[in-house]
């Protein structure tokens, strides 16, 4: 059977003998040689990436999924041999056993075997730790590297595949390493010294110390008040009569700045401009051009997504990865609709903005489309620019040609990524300014006392605002002035300000606030946040976060014993040297090394002074059902989150489940005293039931609604 057309630009596949007796001897002979190796395997990370990888590269190649890491350090000890080099100790997780014994089963009856795993260095990681833990031959796997799931882009991938590089390797293995060093060490300070189901981490503890610093600054902060003046002018103009109103605000007074900072600073102006005399003294008019935004990096895709679309970081990521690895479409193929969503470049590849380019002329017009491919540069410190920014795979797969093959959320994000692409390779919207100085006092006084100022801009060419919309643009034109022009004053506006406290951090200006600062890399922001929340470090209070009582003691105690460790410089410096691996400018093991040293000595220094704390334990007031104690039982804290236990471990080791309660059973709580809990299946999905069951059977899938009476939480479901 001859390739088709879509195959062009792969390797060959493999060809094998036809059985003849001629060659059934030599058949025989390498049973365990060539017969066994037949055909290519290619290996990713998830099945819906091996569905789409299989649909683009026909029945030659087969696709399997490793479900991401398949080895990873042993959870039970620090795995980190310091003594020899920091060598890292490995193993295969149970629940990964039988998927590495089937991949080591098909590798070793493949001819050759192509790791495609994601573009970055998790996933080269992924690929090695493959490579062992499925003892493959070297000479038969080689790497293929694409940024999106297409045919154009996997057929150029495959043909040119490379080895694994172990620069990117051993940065992921010095990240791992430097996270269990830390991580493993100071959390099992933290179970020693306050409570268990603590934890710490090199960049988790770092966003931590974030979020407190600002609570505090919040709450130090003291507001000062300030006022301001405008007024209200109007100018008809002859000899249609048009009439054109403006709010100016009042700058100077006898040429000196006004520092309005009380109302008794005010008043004395009030009467002065209420019978004052306004006279345009000057008129600048001229052009602006607002450009438009660079297309998404993983960060600003998470702060659009969270003030657009109300996301959460996790969910815009969940979302994003399900649009890169495919969704099936009027083919029936999985088709990959946007390139790799972990990166912080803003670079884009040139076919990409051909196609936006040709798509914009034909769609908007030619002016609509810039003389030359914008260029735009990235505000992380240490962008990767080998990489992508975010954008669809095909300018020409509009939102709305696929709003039926997509649920809602990856609609709303699809088009979010597809319009800030298209937009970001459009031209400049352009403006039309003025600004009017204007001269203010009592008729015959020279020089007049009072200067105001009034500013405006005409939207005269859309641009890239022809694609996001014009609605809030002013269009009219802007009102005729000269100098010389008498205007009537309408109304004299005092207001009266406060300055604010800095704003709390939403998940979404954390993640910014950590990309500006250096601290960890795209791959890190959501697993960081979502980690802060698991262990009631932070909670959220509508879209802004805000650290609990054990966050905030937690974080009080890393930075008196660790301040380097939890220190935003530090930490960045690092991820500074973790670069530097990945590019062979430095070593894994002497960047351990100089990182180890200092950190074991805060390490039992703390280990000595760190105080010992009360248990956080919140007493539900039960008695055990194991030891018959009164009020035994207690809320504590596990490496899974919380539960239920007797006060008296380790005499006694009675635990039962913990359910948040969120309100009263609708169907028994008058007469039982029935409570609403937050349950989830097995397969993680979200449902609320009573706690009472089997007694009462309530449940539901929606969350009450707001508002629900608050009860205690309790929990009646036994152990």
């Amino acid at each position: 059977m001859g390739r088709t057309e879509a195959h062009e630009g792969l390797p060959p596949p493999t060809v094998f003998p036809t059985k003849t007796k001629k060659n059934k001897k030599k058949t025989r002979r390498n049973a365990r040689g060539l017969r066994k190796r037949r055909g290519n395997l290619v290996i990713v990370e998830s099945p819906t990436k091996a569905r789409s990888m299989s649909g683009i590269l026909g029945a030659s190649y087969r696709v399997q999924a490793s479900l991401g890491h398949v080895r990873d350090l042993l959870t039970s000890q620090l795995s980190v041999d310091v003594e020899n080099g920091f060598r890292p100790k490995y193993r295969v997780p149970n629940p990964k056993r039988e998927i590495v014994k089937r991949l080591k089963a098909q590798s070793s009856h493949a001819e050759r075997i192509f790791l495609a795993t994601d573009p970055d260095r998790e996933g080269e990681a992924i690929a090695w730790h493959l490579t062992e833990a499925a003892e493959m031959d070297a000479e038969r796997v080689q790497r293929v590297v694409f940024h999106e799931i297409t045919a154009d882009a996997v057929h150029a991938a495959f043909a040119q595949p490379r080895s694994l590089n172990a620069d990117l390797i051993d940065a992921q293995q010095a990240r791992r390493i430097l996270d269990r060093l830390v991580g493993y060490n100071i959390t099992e300070l933290l179970w020693r010294k306050m409570d268990s189901g603590l934890s710490a981490g090199r960049v988790q503890s770092v966003a931590l110390r974030m979020v407190v610093e600002r609570e505090r600054a919040i709450a130090a902060f003291q507001p000062e008040e300030s006022w301001t003046i405008e007024v209200l002018l109007e100018k008809t103009a002859p000899p249609q009569g048009q009439t054109w109103k403006m709010l100016a605000s009042l700058r100077e007074f006898q040429q000196q700045s006004l520092e309005l900072k009380r109302e008794v600073d005010v008043l004395p102006h009030l009467h002065n401009l209420e019978q004052a005399t306004y006279l345009v003294q000057r008129v600048k008019k001229g052009k602006r051009k607002r450009r438009p935004s660079a297309p998404f990096t993983t960060s600003s895709l998470q702060q659009e997504a969270s003030s657009r679309l109300g996301f959460g970081v996790r969910k815009t990521m969940s979302v994003a990865q399900q649009l890169y690895e495919g969704i099936a479409l009027e083919s029936g193929k999985q088709v990959g609709l946007i390139t790799y969503m972990r990166t912080d470049s803003v670079h884009v590849a040139q076919s990409a903005q051909r196609e936006a380019r040709e798509y914009v002329a034909k769609r908007f017009g030619i002016d609509h489309r810039p003389k030359r491919p914008p260029t735009y540069r990235t505000r992380a410190r240490a962008a990767q620019e080998a990489h992508e920014a975010i954008r669809p795979t095909a300018v020409s797969r509009t939102p709305e040609s696929l709003q039926a093959h997509l649920a809602p959320e990856q609609y709303e994000l699809y088009r979010l990524i597809w319009r800030r692409f298209l937009a970001s390779q459009m031209s400049a919207a352009e403006y039309g300014t003025m600004q009017v100085e204007i001269a203010a006092g009592g008729a015959g006084v020279d020089p007049a006392p009072y200067a105001l100022r009034w500013s405006g801009s005409q939207l005269r060419f859309a641009g890239f605002l022809a694609l996001l919309g014009t609605e809030k643009e002013r269009t009219e034109p802007l009102p005729l002035l000269e100098e010389g022009d008498r205007l009537t004053q309408v109304a004299v506006i005092p207001e009266q300000h406060f300055s604010q406290p800095p704003p709390r951090y939403s998940e979404a200006t954390l993640v910014r606030e950590l990309e500006e600062s250096g601290i960890g890399r795209p791959s890190t922001y959501a697993p960081t946040i979502t980690v802060l929340q698991q262990r009631e470090y932070i909670v959220r209070e509508g879209t802004r976060i805000q650290p609990t009582e054990i966050g905030i003691r937690v974080c009080d105690r890393l930075v008196e014993f660790f301040p380097e460790i939890v220190d935003v410089t530090f930490t960045a410096r690092l991820e500074d040297e973790l670069d530097e691996i990945a590019s062979g400018k430095q070593g894994m093991q002497p960047m351990l090394e100089k990182f180890y040293s200092p950190f074991a000595e805060s390490l039992c220094y703390a280990q000595e002074h760190m105080p010992v704390e009360e248990r956080l334990a919140e007493a539900l007031g039960r008695p055990c059902p194991e030891c018959g104690r009164g009020d035994a039982l207690i809320l504590r804290r596990g490496r899974f989150g919380r539960f239920i236990g007797c006060r008296h471990y380790p005499d006694c080791s009675y635990t039962e489940a913990f359910y948040e309660t969120v309100g009263p059973c609708p169907l028994c709580h008058e007469e039982h005293g029935g409570l609403l809990q937050k349950r989830q299946t097995r397969k993680k999905r979200r449902f609320y039931g009573c706690s009472r069951y089997p007694e009462c059977d309530y449940i539901t899938w929606k969350a009450p609604e707001e508002g629900a009476t608050a009860v205690p939480a309790l929990n009646h479901a036994g152990k």
